[in-house]
């Protein structure tokens, strides 16, 4: 049962201040200097990577940059993490995976869309702009494609933006992991040196608060049981 839909906005409040007192003052802190540099305006959508330690790689970016959601799109590969490669970030980012229907990419696409983002396919392309062109005023979605064929025809087609980074060399393109770490470097280091308010909404960040703490807390979902009927009756 997912409680929290039924809660309100001050309810969680005081939920996840229930929380804090089963956990370090430290760990408390560190939670609130993490979730004060998270936005949802960049997110990053990944398309049938198969090689776990890229995979893995693009998680630990976005953690580590603040990017606090990631779509998966598997339509023949499986998204594989690799414990030694991630390092524990899948455990404090939003990870959205589509796998349920014959072809999950446009389910992606129109649900993202949906939310206002624009759709950026990493690729040359005749109408492409560099990486330092792209508008952090606007809330985008970067997809990047998998290690052999790149973004599919679906992506292309449905794509807002063509993007692709400068390069000076004779290789053509960069790996995938690597390619993501370069943008989203970019884009969430210009992003915070702007006057954008890229800051998680309330909801929002109450609410990824509040599954940081019961991740952090042994037996978390008994626990939420026995708070919900204490604070709140609900059972």
């Amino acid at each position: 049962m997912n409680y929290i839909d039924k809660l309100t906005f001050e309810q969680k409040q005081s939920y996840y201040a229930a929380l804090c007192e089963m956990i370090s003052p430290e760990r408390v802190a560190l939670f609130e200097k993490v979730i004060s540099e998270r936005t949802d305006m960049q997110c990053v959508v990944v398309e049938n990577i198969y090689q776990s330690q890229n995979a893995s790689a693009v998680l630990r970016t976005c953690d580590c940059v603040g990017i606090q959601q990631v779509h998966v799109i598997e339509n023949n590969n499986t998204y594989q993490i690799n414990p030694d490669v991630a390092l524990g970030a899948s455990q404090w980012i939003d990870l959205h995976r589509y796998n349920k229907k014959e072809n999950n990419t446009l389910d992606c696409i129109n649900k993202l869309k949906s939310q206002g983002y624009k759709i950026v396919a990493t690729l040359p392309h005749e109408k492409d702009v560099f990486l330092p062109q792209l508008d952090i005023n606007e809330k985008m979605a970067i997809v990047f494609g998998n290690e052999v064929e790149g973004l599919s025809q679906q992506v292309v087609e449905n794509a807002d933006i063509y993007m692709k980074i400068p390069m000076y060399g004779f290789t053509e393109s960069f790996n995938i992991s690597v390619s993501a770490a370069i943008t989203m470097y970019n884009l969430t280091d210009r992003l915070r040196n702007s006057g954008v308010d890229y800051h998680l909404s309330d909801d929002r960040r109450i609410e990824t608060l509040i599954k940081w703490a019961k991740r952090t807390i042994r037996r978390s979902d008994m626990i939420e049981k026995e708070l919900m009927k204490r604070l709140f009756g609900i059972q």
